[in-house]
């Protein structure tokens, strides 16, 4: 079972399998699979308009899009507050 392994000034972590696993890993793993489980799960076609052209592609691909961009843009912010 998992049992609860942090210094006073440590990140937390928990030990599973023999192995440290910090607890923010385990949250982003559970969120990317909600996200991977929602862009499955929703598959119909629609219809995006784009400043002027209209776009019909399938809501899988548009949803599958917005997370990357999404993950991309907060890495991006991410590193470039950690510099400072």
């Amino acid at each position: 079972m998992a049992q609860k392994t942090s210094g006073p000034h440590a990140p937390p972590t928990l030990t599973v399998k023999g192995r440290n696993v910090r607890v923010r890993t385990i949250g982003a793993l559970v969120l990317a699979g909600l996200a991977i489980w929602f862009i499955a799960a929703n598959t119909g076609s629609i219809a995006i308009r784009l400043w002027v052209p209209t776009v019909t592609l399938p809501l899988w691909a548009v949803l599958a899009v917005t997370l990357v961009v999404g993950l991309v843009l907060g890495g991006y912010l991410f590193r470039r507050r950690a510099r400072r």
